[in-house]
């Protein structure tokens, strides 16, 4: 299975968690207060972390992807990075960042 990945610099967790649950139409899998929040769906992997004063509001696009052996990165020609990952490589570095976090996602 893949899901599209998006990931975006804000500066207000607590309102944007409101805004995108309910553009999203669920709430957050897991939430770092303060700092980060991460949405996954049967379409879309959709992150937001605490950047102040962020020059980008895109981090990253990417895919969540099932069959992923490892975590890779590459910038396209535009200079946009790419991700691709597994959930569960996904919930170790979440884990790592934020070790009180203990998030365990789904593969799926």
């Amino acid at each position: 299975m893949r899901r599209f990945h998006i990931a975006l610099s804000i500066e207000n967790i607590e309102e944007s968690i409101v805004d995108y649950s309910r553009i999203l139409g669920c709430a957050p899998c897991v939430v770092v207060p303060n700092e980060y929040a991460l949405w996954r769906n049967d379409v879309v992997n959709f992150s937001i972390k605490r950047v102040e004063n962020a020059q980008e509001r895109l981090r990253h696009l990417g895919w969540e992807d099932s069959d992923a052996n490892s975590f890779t990165m590459e910038n396209d020609k535009n200079g946009i990075t790419w991700e691709k990952f597994s959930a569960s490589q996904q919930a170790e570095e979440i884990n790592r960042i934020w070790p009180d976090t203990d998030y365990h996602a789904y593969e799926n």
